[in-house]
């Protein structure tokens, strides 16, 4: 196995991986695992869009699908959030963001909360610029570093954080690097950050998932080639059409924001006119378990396939950041 920029993972004391359920974070804890590190030593860190509200922007089954998989394999599970979820940062107007909850070995604690005051109201936008496409930073990377920041545990011995991104998807994560300090990085507390998939395919990434024999989360499943938010700002038309088809009232929460404050996901069509132009995937229609769980908060499919397959949206559409 070609693992990119590999570290001395003796060195570290606990190894961090920022978990969305997707295949390449997936991927990368499987690293960790054919590595032969033990599941004591990892951590899984998944960050809840919604801040365990209502589904307003995220796939329902995505949390739940992210315990089942930790305990599956036998891994820590820590899950954070921003107080109130997207919804309550699209909607803040002159007001500090919200702040953060977080899982520790002790329970949950909270953090930030009192930054400048400023006004939303603009669904982010595709943008490589994280002021513009705020989503990210404010709901998942300022996440987890605040949960790292503000626990005395980090202090202690070295820490390896892992993430998934891949050069094959955008000619800007092509140019990150394999390994570097990661943001929360000081004099008294030793972070660095690792991206074992950077430069593996996707065959590579599916051939260690199929070893595995794990269940790809629903949305692979339904056609979606990408993990992210169910309604998330880089959907495509064909997406769009799938989700009004076989989800039609998230879709249509979607499209009555839209409608009321004037303002779109897309910079020039709405999710409706998306939608027109767009076809449903297929496999949407074929795979009724995965579309009834993909809908459910509640795991009720089993989390390894026997055989295993490749899902439908495997070397799909490769629609999400640049």
């Amino acid at each position: 196995m070609i693992v990119d920029g590999l570290p001395d993972l003796a060195a570290y004391r606990r190894f961090v991986v920022a978990f969305s359920g997707g295949k390449d974070s997936l991927a990368s804890l499987l690293v960790l695992l054919t590595h032969g590190f033990p599941p004591e030593r990892i951590e899984l860190h998944h960050h809840d869009v919604d801040g365990q509200g209502p589904s307003f922007m995220d796939w329902p089954c995505t949390p739940a699908y992210v315990e089942a998989l930790a305990h599956h394999l036998g891994i820590v599970l820590y899950r954070s959030y921003r107080v109130g979820g997207f919804v309550r940062e699209l909607d803040r107007e002159n007001a500090a963001t919200a702040p953060i909850i977080f899982d520790t070995p002790e329970g949950s604690r909270v953090a930030g909360g009192s930054g400048p005051l400023g006004t939303r109201g603009l669904f982010p936008q595709v943008s490589a610029d994280l002021r513009v496409r705020w989503c990210s930073p404010a709901l998942k990377i300022d996440v987890l570093a605040a949960a790292i920041r503000n626990q005395g545990r980090f202090f202690e011995g070295k820490t390896l954080v892992l993430t998934g991104e891949r050069a094959e998807e955008s000619p800007g994560r092509a140019r990150y690097a394999a390994l570097e300090p990661y943001r929360t990085m000081s004099s008294r507390r030793h972070v660095d950050h690792w991206r074992p998939v950077l430069r593996w395919t996707e065959q590579q990434v599916w051939d260690i998932i199929a070893s595995a024999r794990i269940r790809p989360h629903p949305a692979y499943r339904l056609g979606w080639g990408r993990l992210s938010c169910r309604c998330c700002i880089f959907g495509t038309a064909d997406q769009w059409a799938t989700m009004r088809l076989i989800f039609p009232e998230a879709f249509e929460v979607i499209a009555r924001r839209e409608a009321a404050s004037g303002r779109t996901i897309h910079r020039s069509l709405s999710v409706t006119e998306l939608a027109d132009r767009g076809c449903p995937y297929p496999a949407a229609l074929t795979h009724e378990d995965d579309r009834s769980q993909a809908d459910d908060p509640v795991w009720r499919l089993p989390i390894t396939l026997d055989p295993w397959s490749l899902p439908a949206g495997a070397f799909g559409e490769l629609a999400g950041p640049t």
